[in-house]
């Protein structure tokens, strides 16, 4: 199972500091877009509007607000994993389950604060309402990249299946979870930690 490549909608990557800084406000309206209209009503025009950028602007970096909505994602997970890094960092050598407890919990944490995250996520639901598998393949190869240093192991094909089949199962159940309350209910979401704390500990104990 080899690692899946960084997924890039761009059309062209900024280069000047005035570029990006025009990138990050179209990535930022349409995040409160989402939230404001859904992925259905969002539009390259509004997120331009909201933006304060001409419509060129957005079509300099992307064809369509789907490709819109994949350099969103994409930056939800490079966020994600500075956050799980961070979090890696003050458990110090607290052990894998803390590392998991810290891999759950700054996920939890953007579902209920990103703009626009209960939306797209990391892409697992884009078009809303569809599911893919490669986004997850993603973000499972970064937390096995991640990890394995954490916990001294080699990033090899059977730790890539482990934690590929512990976020697919993470994944399901947060989604129930925030069906089931707005800000994710607690009896569902402690479910998914002792079941990845079990699953788990077949491996790495």
């Amino acid at each position: 199972m080899k690692p899946v490549p960084p997924a890039t909608s761009l059309r062209r990557a900024p280069v000047q500091r005035r570029s990006a800084e025009r990138l990050t406000r179209i990535l930022d309206a349409c995040a409160d877009l989402l939230d404001e209209v859904g992925y259905d009503a969002l539009s390259t025009r509004a997120v331009a509007t909201r933006a304060g950028v001409p419509i060129g602007s957005v079509y300099r970096f992307f064809g369509n607000k789907r490709q819109m909505a994949d350099a969103l994602a994409q930056r939800n997970l490079e966020r994600y994993t500075a956050r799980v890094t961070e979090r890696l960092k003050e458990t110090g050598d607290a052990g894998w389950r803390a590392a998991v407890d810290a891999v759950l919990d700054e996920y939890l944490a953007m579902k209920r604060t990103a703009p626009g995250f209960s939306l797209v996520d990391f892409g697992n639901q884009i078009p809303v309402g569809t599911r893919h598998a490669e986004p997850n393949h993603r973000v499972a190869d970064r937390l096995t990249d991640l990890l394995s240093g954490y916990l001294d192991r080699a990033p090899d094909e059977d730790l890539r299946r482990v934690f590929l089949i512990a976020v697919e199962t993470a994944d399901t159940l947060v989604h129930l979870a925030f069906r089931m309350a707005p800000e994710g209910d607690e009896k569902i979401i402690e479910e998914t930690r002792q079941m990845l704390r079990a699953y788990l500990a077949r491996v790495l104990d």
